[in-house]
């Protein structure tokens, strides 16, 4: 781990672990607390909805929200930083070792968080300096570890299927439809266990659009479509599994709602916004 030449504010190199990349926060230790000055400057706060516990998070050039908050316990208070969804989403993608074990702690009934670290034993950090004056905190990644297989590993990552369980997981929400961009074609056999979606399919070539819905994504491509045959990217969503039953019924909505945008082959009265035309030739009137 190289040292930095650039630290300009009171420094706490943060060790990252599952509890920091679920609850999007992490408890500020008490020898922190005296050189952030955090009990002189946030003494006061209530809660997170209060004024005074808003700060600043700058990483990677982008500004984020975050909060100190307040909590009474046994011989004082304890301050704790947490911060915004968004922020946490891009920490996950760069502690991706650290977010992976995460996930393999939950699935793993009957063995703690700390005993998975144990068994699958590295350590990542994060440098947290502190403008006191201006309450600014700056977020830098300081040590993370490779992958061993590092294009499967961000592949899996990127994929749908592997976010929804992350979710589901490590946040508790279950009724979130995950969005995937485009794709060219060679990259869908690398979908993994893409599951229970609604996909579009685009010929550039042609300017075709398509709709359509699959249980299993790959095996839908594999058996090939006659109405796009020359189709050269793709998109999907992953609907969550209480939406399975309707998914048919979301595709026929989908491709009704496109066929009023886009020249189609049920003369469905378009607006045509696009030289783009749609493929489908199942369309509800």
């Amino acid at each position: 781990m190289l040292e930095r030449s650039d630290v300009e504010w009171p420094l706490w190199r943060k060790k990252v672990d599952g509890t920091f990349l679920k609850e999007f926060s992490t408890p500020i230790p008490k020898w922190v607390q005296k050189i952030w000055q955090i009990q002189d400057n946030f003494s006061a706060v209530r809660s997170k909805n209060d004024e005074m516990s808003k700060v600043c998070i700058h990483f990677r050039k982008q500004v984020f929200e975050g909060n100190i908050v307040k909590r009474k316990s046994q011989g004082g208070y304890r301050y704790r930083l947490s911060f915004q969804r968004e922020l946490g989403r891009k920490l996950q993608d760069i502690y991706l070792m650290s977010f992976m074990r995460a996930i393999e702690a939950e699935l793993t009934e009957g063995v703690s968080h700390r005993q998975i670290e144990k068994d699958i034993s590295f350590w990542e950090f994060l440098d947290i300096e502190f403008d006191i004056e201006n309450k600014i905190f700056i977020f830098t990644p300081s040590f993370t570890v490779e992958p061993q297989f590092p294009q499967l590993f961000n592949r899996l990552v990127d994929s749908a299927p592997l976010k929804a369980v992350a979710t589901s997981l490590l946040s508790g929400e279950y009724a979130r439809i995950h969005k995937q961009d485009w794709k060219p074609r060679a990259e869908y056999k690398f979908e993994i266990g893409a599951s229970n979606v609604i996909y579009m399919l685009l010929d550039t070539q042609n300017k075709l659009v398509y709709v359509g819905e699959a249980n299993l994504l790959v095996q839908r491509f594999n058996s090939g479509h006659s109405d796009i045959k020359e189709w050269d990217y793709y998109k999907y969503n992953v609907l969550p599994p209480e939406l399975g039953k309707y998914r048919l019924a979301i595709e026929r909505m989908l491709i009704r709602d496109i066929a009023a945008l886009l020249n189609n082959k049920q003369s469905i009265k378009t607006i045509a916004i696009s030289n783009y035309s749609l493929a489908n030739r199942k369309i509800d009137l």
